[in-house]
């Protein structure tokens, strides 16, 4: 058994520790987060993937979403019991971007045209496909690893080209797509991380820019921009930051490999 190396980030939910280990039967495995005790184990896997695992209620119980590089999951987070599995391979295991739940679906995406919308059943834990993303067809996006944004029935994120695209949950459809959080013109891998702050979105950018802009079903509008952090790390010819910024206090926290910085975000005031 081949398993790749976590780099998924564990997830506390009360006494228990889960965490995307890997090996034999023990794709992941929840620990008392007090003594490190095994509490259960669970799913076979070769390729781990990035995906950090998430807990969702539907059907009436709190489900575990466990998605490696093969397959989406939902677990019993107290036992480890697979309700059930969908299989959703992704390239090269590149299962990384969070899994978006909106009302009874769950969205996964993943970079060379892989998406998937889940419909998850009402009456008992269970999944069924409602659609898969068509890139001939241009219908949903395929982030690398940007999570998507889910809201009102409509889901916004990057494709692997580098377009900011809006799409309906219900079926896939484009509504509109841009490229100008990237500079206009189509980028290998250049995902936009995404974070609503009241009626407005921070868009970082893998330059090191923070974008202020309105998304809505309609359009993409532009508030303003400021460059704030520059790339040092390398990717396809070009140097990028792909560091997923935090915000706290009125403030954006971001890295780069050499330095962290917080950027004031008060009305009239960008500053570190």
């Amino acid at each position: 058994m081949r398993s790749s190396r976590p780099y998924a980030h564990p997830l506390l939910d009360g006494q228990k520790l889960i965490c995307m280990v890997g090996g034999p039967n023990s794709t992941v495995v929840a620990f008392d987060k007090d003594t490190g005790k095994e509490i259960w184990r669970a799913l076979n896997a070769k390729n781990l993937g990035y995906c950090p695992p998430m807990i969702y209620e539907a059907a009436g119980k709190r489900q575990l979403i466990i998605w490696h590089g093969e397959a989406v999951n939902g677990l019993d987070p107290e036992t480890g019991k697979v309700f059930w599995t969908v299989p959703f391979e992704s390239y090269q295991s590149m299962s990384i971007s969070t899994p978006r739940k909106l009302d009874d679906y769950l969205f996964l995406t993943s970079t060379f045209g892989k998406s998937l919308m889940l419909r998850l059943a009402a009456d008992r834990p269970g999944a069924a496909v409602a659609w898969r993303g068509n890139p001939t067809k241009k219908t949903s996006f395929d982030s690398v690893f940007g999570t998507p944004f889910v809201e009102d029935g409509h889901i916004y994120g990057t494709s692997s080209d580098g377009e900011l695209v809006c799409i309906k949950a219900e079926t896939g459809e484009r509504l509109w797509s841009t490229l100008a959080p990237n500079g206009g013109k189509k980028t290998r891998s250049a995902d936009v991380f995404i974070v609503k702050n009241g009626d407005r979105f921070f868009l970082v950018t893998e330059k090191g820019a923070l974008i202020i802009a309105k998304l809505s079903p309609k359009s993409y509008e532009e508030i303003s921009r400021a460059h704030l952090l520059n790339p040092t790390s390398a990717a396809f010819g070009r140097d990028v930051l792909w560091s997923h910024p935090a915000f706290a206090n009125q403030c954006a926290y971001m890295r780069n490999d050499k330095e962290i910085i917080c950027v004031l975000l008060t009305e009239g005031r960008i500053g570190e």
